[in-house]
């Protein structure tokens, strides 16, 4: 009887040591802490900057799932298809942006201009914006149509 009780109290034991140990182990496995939007769109804009522009493209995809529509993203989007010469699909990222961008506010503290002609922006780290996105995508817009007029149509020549 005393043997029974010595073997059930020993197994229990070796349970609640297993069981520990895997709890410990599922807390030593946190994944990596996520990032915010705001951290998502600073990253991309640097690596932008950087001219690693296939991997601000991925960032900016990442903060587009997250908060599809976000004008600043689109924006920036838009610019990094410039550069891929894909201009309208630049033009269909701004006009998607410009459906949100009234209103939207931020502190733009710096731009990067590819190819002279669609401004991407970084937004301030902390605090409230204080210009309205709206005007500065209508100028990217008017950049990039002027862009493509003065493209020559593919195998027609100049337009």
């Amino acid at each position: 009887m005393i043997r029974t009780s010595v073997k059930i109290t020993a197994i229990v034991l070796a349970l609640l040591i297993c069981a520990s140990g895997m709890a410990f182990a599922a807390k030593a496995k946190k994944p990596a802490k996520e990032m915010d939007v705001g951290t998502m769109l600073m990253e991309s804009f640097e690596l932008m900057n950087k001219g690693k522009f296939p991997q601000a493209q991925k960032m900016l995809d990442q903060v587009l799932a997250k908060d599809p529509g976000n004008p600043l993203a689109l924006n920036n989007m838009a610019a990094i298809m410039v550069k891929q010469n894909k201009f309208d699909k630049a033009d269909t990222y701004l006009n998607q942006a410009l459906t949100r961008s009234k209103g939207y506010m931020v502190q733009v503290n710096r731009v990067c201009q590819v190819r002279g002609i669609c401004v991407a922006f970084k937004p301030a780290a902390t605090g409230a914006g204080n210009q309205e996105l709206e005007p500065l995508i209508k100028m990217n817009i008017n950049m990039v149509k002027q862009y493509m007029s003065d493209e020559p149509l593919a195998g027609k020549g100049p337009r």
